[in-house]
């Protein structure tokens, strides 16, 4: 089997291709080069699968990149991870976000479309999509309101997608995946952008850690879980959309507890609250309801927020730790 991944340099781009190998897959990456560094591959090597993948360039913006290709790795599965992801960024980036993470998708169905019909795709959907909650608990059902130019493009990614299922009968699945987070994660994101901060201070390389809106709420999940979801949605015999999430809320307040108190800190003595940090339209509350993957997939999350946090916690100090 092979395996095309875009935004294979990523958190779950890494973690997939890790899965997808021990699986005994051949896995090709997707990787945007530029004219004065190489491509990224620090979290392929944190694995320690970096000669195990076969990076190809190109571009979401490329359609013909793509289906050159497409035509040369002829891949069985295609998981579409690539986006301009960082939610803050999207409104200082609003339209290279949508190229990106919403006519990107189209490229690359097209793409599969024309040289590969048959092989089966997945799109990266969000729950950044729900934003301004229409039920307290959102399934796959719950109406969208998005909040966030990331946000907008997002749900056209995952209505594209379940247009092309429709229109061409291709097995093209959305996973709506709630936050999910690592040691691999981009320290842009608050959860790294805490445990990254935890360890700064706790080996004196800080004295203080400044967020925004530590009471919003997220529903967490590690991102080794929500790979295997991944793949499991395209293992299915028909394609369908699901929510992948814990099913359960903690603030970004109780979060920060977590990785403080992990590293034998006071929170109080360090946090600051910074208005500059809040977004320009909060999303207040997201905690999804996971049954449909539970009871179709088989899936549920293994990895609870404690251990993960005090995972991130353990390798941003290893990170940061002085060599002698």
């Amino acid at each position: 089997m092979k395996a095309l991944i875009t935004g294979i340099t990523g958190q779950d781009g890494a973690y997939l291709a890790e899965l997808l190998l021990s699986k005994g897959y051949e896995v090709h990456g997707l990787a945007r080069r530029s004219s004065t560094a190489d491509v990224n591959l620090t979290r392929l090597k944190w694995l320690g699968i970096e000669d195990d993948v076969r990076i190809v360039d190109g571009n979401l913006r490329d359609l013909s990149g793509l289906i050159r290709t497409m035509r040369d790795v002829k891949p069985d599965e295609v998981y579409n991870l690539a986006a301009q992801s960082f939610v803050r960024s999207s409104w200082q980036q609003p339209i290279l976000t949508g190229e990106v993470t919403a006519m990107g998708v189209t490229h690359v169905l097209e793409a599969l479309r024309i040289e590969r019909p048959d092989a089966r795709f997945y799109q990266a959907s969000s729950s950044e999509m729900y934003g301004l909650i229409q039920e307290v608990e959102q399934s796959e059902a719950t109406p969208f309101y998005p909040r966030s130019p990331y946000a907008v493009a997002k749900l056209y990614g995952h209505w594209i997608t379940v247009n092309y299922r429709e229109s061409f009968g291709m097995h093209a699945s959305s996973g709506i995946l709630f936050n999910h987070e690592s040691p691999l994660r981009g320290i842009e994101f608050v959860t790294r952008k805490v445990t990254d901060g935890v360890a700064r201070i706790k080996l004196g390389m800080a004295d203080e850690l400044r967020l925004g809106n530590i009471d919003a709420k997220r529903d967490w999940g590690h991102s080794k879980d929500y790979v295997r979801a991944m793949w499991l949605m395209l293992q299915q015999e028909t394609p369908d959309d699901y929510v992948i999430a814990t099913g359960r809320t903690t603030t970004v307040r109780d979060m920060c507890r977590i990785a403080f108190e992990h590293a034998s800190l006071v929170m109080d003595d360090h946090l600051v609250i910074d208005p500059d940090l809040f977004r320009p339209a909060e999303v207040d509350v997201l905690l999804g309801d996971p049954a449909k993957a539970r009871e179709k997939l088989g899936w549920e999350a293994t990895i609870s927020l404690d251990t993960m946090i005090r995972e991130m916690v353990d390798a941003d100090l290893e990170r940061l730790k002085p060599t002698r």
